[in-house]
């Protein structure tokens, strides 16, 4: 266990060294001024001198690649050029919505998906199985957002039972702040929950074709343990992967559903800083979201040597 633990430790530096590499290239190398972009075309040539030296865009480049590398590490991301205030701040203050934002979509996509997907697969041709397709057949054709207004005309305007948008913060209460994300979490996992639904359906019917399947059935252990115990655990491994992808997506999908509720979170401070050409902004959240990409997928590799002890032999 700990060589495989070693040797996905040793993959997940090189991809986040590669990863930094390649948004330094981008961001920085390219052709284009990124002074002249944050200021401006008409910018006076003495603010575009000063601020490139503020930036640093006047030592080479490698220098200036080492030296936001070991910002990085150390927690020291820089100065937004908008705000006036530590990136580390910012993100910080935003984080406290994106992660639990996301955290409540995965874990509602996961409460709705994989049971429906069981259940499909428990009753496979029959009513239950054209029931829980048609729901992933829907949720994969209705866009977050449009959901997210859907939601918010319903819930919010209709019933006011939830906010319409905005957020309170924590120090108001957990009450207030999850009432506040529900919505949005709720419009982030409809396409995941469907996703998560007809993967979990697959890979049980194919699991169930499997020998071990029918041998426990003709021991006399009962269908819905054989379900439970042989079908559903020996099934996660294809669910564990879609986990992992969703993760990205969810972070992604944030951008537009925290424009839509007026969040405060990672995915507004994306968009407000591309408009306003704020650099190093961009630059450090790119990186970051990277690196929880990355990570998630570190521990759905994990999981796999969990779920499955083969694979650590194997690799």
């Amino acid at each position: 266990m700990t060589a495989y633990l070693l040797r996905r430790l040793l993959a997940l530096a090189a991809t986040l060294l590669g990863a930094a590499l390649v948004i330094f290239l981008v961001l920085e190398i390219l052709p284009g001024d990124p002074a002249a972009v944050t200021l401006g075309l008409n910018a006076a040539p003495e603010a575009l001198a000063a601020l490139r030296t503020e930036m640093g865009l006047d030592r080479p480049a490698p220098a200036r690649f080492l030296t936001w590398v070991g910002g990085l590490l150390t927690g020291d991301l820089g100065l937004s050029y908008t705000y006036r205030v530590p990136v580390t701040q910012l993100i910080g203050e935003r984080m406290a919505v994106t992660l639990p934002l996301a955290a409540m979509a995965i874990l509602l996509a996961m409460a709705i998906g994989i049971p429906l997907g069981a259940v499909a697969a428990a009753h496979h041709n029959r009513p239950g199985d054209a029931a829980v397709m048609v729901f992933a057949q829907v949720g994969l054709a209705i866009p977050n957002f449009w959901f997210g207004l859907l939601l918010v005309l319903v819930f919010a305007v209709g019933a006011g039972w939830l906010p319409a948008g905005g957020f309170p913060g924590w120090s108001a209460g957990l009450v207030p702040a999850f009432k506040a994300l529900l919505l949005p979490a709720i419009a982030l996992a409809l396409p995941q929950a469907a996703i998560l639904a007809r993967v979990t359906r697959a890979a049980m019917l194919e699991t169930m074709q499997e020998d071990y399947v029918r041998t426990a059935r003709a021991k006399g252990v009962s269908r819905r343990r054989t379900m439970l115990r042989h079908v559903l655990r020996n099934a996660l491994i294809p669910v564990v992967t879609i986990l992992g992808l969703q993760f990205s997506v969810l972070i992604a999908g944030a951008i537009i559903i925290e424009n839509v509720f007026s969040l405060p979170g990672l995915g507004r401070l994306v968009f407000q800083s591309i408009a306003q050409h704020d650099l190093i902004v961009v630059k450090d959240l790119v990186m970051l979201f990277c690196t929880l990409v990355v990570l998630v997928n570190f521990l759905v590799e994990l999981l796999y040597g969990v779920i499955d002890p083969r694979l650590r032999q194997a690799d």
